[in-house]
């Protein structure tokens, strides 16, 4: 050990013994004052002098130690606070040595609004704290959610429309009319009927699907007996669809619960956890995740990370099962209990159904790794073909490829992605609206867009990608490398795709640097496969955000035109009458009525 580490690990471990024995955070900082590791400790005495015990110092703790030029501490009053202050750090610093999760979503429910005279079954992102609203979920799969809310409107006819849409109502709309609404809002249904409905739909939502199908069947009976043959023939068609749903539906317990079902597994040196979520006895989907920073980490110590990370920020249901020990199961288990004023349990060992699911947990997390590691070796490949391609000397990291989007030069959208060794990396995704140029040209844009992103790239000093695609032929491959020369950037290669006379997939020419005849790579050339599904992707970035201004601009209404009319004065306009048609049918007295007008 060299005599300034020496002296500097002497310092900590006499600092260490002058610590406090009461629970709290300690956080290990590097020579530049950077939060290097965050951890917890019931004693903080004991568990900050560990690192400088020789029988319990291990790998882990020796690298952190190396980077460590100093400890700070935060006493808590309990282990409680110290494992909820711990993980809010972690989240704000993201600590070289800390586990990581990347996942910043929230999960979307089914909420029913029971407050609403005549309920409404919809799409909810957000805390579950409205009053008089259910909730059911959360949905991994906004697919499945908005599956399930077409099934909802198409079985029991219920209203999906807002309050202020709802309340202004003069005739039926478009859901009535193809049979996916009752019309309550111009009385086509009466109460009494719609809360039969708004039932139906809660109990078909917690499982009870031979419950409501019993439901159905009575009131087609009775139906049939008044001699009210079509309200008999709508309810047999309810049984119908339910009972074709039924069918399809797999992987329902015997008990109605909610859980999830949380499952480590670990490969070549990786971790995958999978979370399969049960509301009700069904299991409604599955997300898989992969913590980052894990190489010194053991399974116990990942499991635990993730338990608090994702729990504290993402819906904690009553029950959590778990396949691997943990050694602070207690504490966790308090501290989601205390988040979510109710009792949470999490079970390591179970029996029957949750063994089943488990189980299934446990095989999407292995799948999952087989997937990726799969997937990464196919990157690798394709990356080593593109180098040779290009004869470079060192691996590729990065790339970043340029899009343009627009209509006849409306509303121009240029799109950068980048891509890396393990895929997409969205997190670097970028959007450019393009302006001061004149419509359609195409070259005027990319080199806009290249300059603009790469001043700011060296301004902020963010790393350059190893190669710079443009979708694009030589003209366009011309003007992004003169942009690049402009601001000094001459070493990184430079690559057009652009698509041949037919404009078909297949045909694409491969433009390199400065060189005048393009390339035609073979149609089962790794580097060719990489090059297109970059274009692709890039292509689909840009032209979703060419789409989204395009429709946003459509959707700009009359009134922004009338003077004293702004973004909240609409707004509250629409929110009160339900939208355009009904202001225009307002009278002055209800205009006035509200704020601001």
């Amino acid at each position: 050990m060299a005599p300034l580490v020496s002296e500097r690990f002497s310092i900590l471990k006499k600092y260490s013994r002058q610590l406090s024995s009461k629970p709290g955070v300690y956080c290990m900082v590097n020579d530049k004052e950077t939060i290097v590791y965050v951890g917890k400790a019931k004693n903080l005495r004991k568990r900050v002098g560990s690192y400088f015990s020789k029988t319990k110092n291990n790998q882990k703790s020796q690298a952190i130690l190396s980077a460590t030029h100093a400890i700070n501490v935060t006493i808590t009053r309990t282990e409680r606070e110290a494992l909820i202050l711990e993980n809010s750090l972690i989240k704000e610093h993201k600590p070289r040595f800390n586990i990581l999760l990347k996942d910043s979503k929230s999960y979307p429910f089914i909420e029913v609004s029971l407050r609403d005279e005549f309920p409404r079954f919809s799409f909810y992102r957000g805390k579950k704290d409205r009053k008089g609203a259910v909730y059911f979920g959360p949905y991994p799969n906004v697919n499945a959610l908005r599956d399930t809310l077409s099934q909802l409107q198409k079985i029991f006819r219920l209203r999906n429309c807002e309050e202020s849409f709802f309340n202004h109502r003069s005739r039926v709309c478009l859901q009535h009319q193809i049979k996916r609404c009752s019309g309550p809002c111009v009385g086509m249904i009466d109460k009494k009927d719609y809360a039969f409905d708004v039932n139906q739909g809660l109990e078909y939502l917690r499982g009870n699907n031979r419950f409501v199908i019993d439901e159905f069947l009575k009131k087609m009976d009775q139906a049939s007996n008044n001699k009210e043959y079509e309200k008999a023939a709508s309810y047999r068609d309810q049984v119908s669809s339910l009972k074709v749903i039924q069918a399809h539906q797999f992987a329902d317990g015997k008990i109605p619960i909610d859980l999830d079902a949380v499952a480590l597994s670990y490969d070549l040196g990786m971790f995958c956890i999978s979370v399969l979520f049960v509301r009700g006895g069904r299991i409604m989907g599955s997300k898989n995740f992969f913590p980052t920073k894990t190489k010194l980490a053991g399974e116990a110590e990942v499991l635990e990370s993730f338990l608090m990370q994702y729990y504290l920020e993402h819906d904690v249901p009553n029950e959590i099962i778990i396949n691997q020990k943990i050694d602070h199961l207690k504490t966790i288990q308090e501290v989601l209990s205390e988040k979510t004023n109710h009792s949470v349990q999490i079970k390591q060992q179970v029996r029957m159904d949750r063994k089943q699911w488990i189980k299934i947990a446990s095989t999407n997390s292995q799948e999952a790794l087989t997937t990726i590691f799969a997937t990464r070796s196919t990157i690798r490949s394709q990356l080593l073909s593109l180098s040779e391609l290009l004869e470079l000397e060192d691996e590729i990291i990065k790339i970043e490829c340029f899009d343009i989007s627009h209509t006849t030069g409306d509303k121009c959208v240029a799109a950068c992605i980048a891509f890396n060794g393990e895929g997409f990396e969205k997190k670097s995704y970028r959007r450019f609206n393009i302006s001061g140029i004149t419509p359609s040209d195409d070259y005027a844009a990319i080199k806009q867009t290249v300059s603009r992103h790469y001043k700011r790239a060296l301004k902020e000093n963010h790393f350059l990608p190893d190669i710079i695609m443009i979708d694009g032929g030589k003209g366009q491959l011309s003007v992004a490398r003169e942009a690049l020369m402009e601001l000094g950037i001459n070493e990184i290669p430079v690559i057009g795709i652009a698509k041949g006379i037919r404009r078909k997939s297949g045909e694409e020419k491969i433009f390199l640097n400065v060189q005048k005849t393009p390339l035609f790579l073979d149609k089962h050339s790794p580097a060719r496969h990489l090059l297109q599904k970059i274009r692709d992707e890039a292509h689909r970035f840009a032209i979703t955000g060419h789409r989204a201004k395009k429709r946003k601009t459509l959707l700009t209404s009359d009134l922004e035109s009338i003077e004293g009319i702004g973004p909240v004065k609409k707004k509250n306009l629409i929110r009160q009458f339900g939208g355009i048609q009904e202001v225009k049918r307002a009278s002055v007295e209800d205009l006035v009525t509200i704020n601001g007008i």
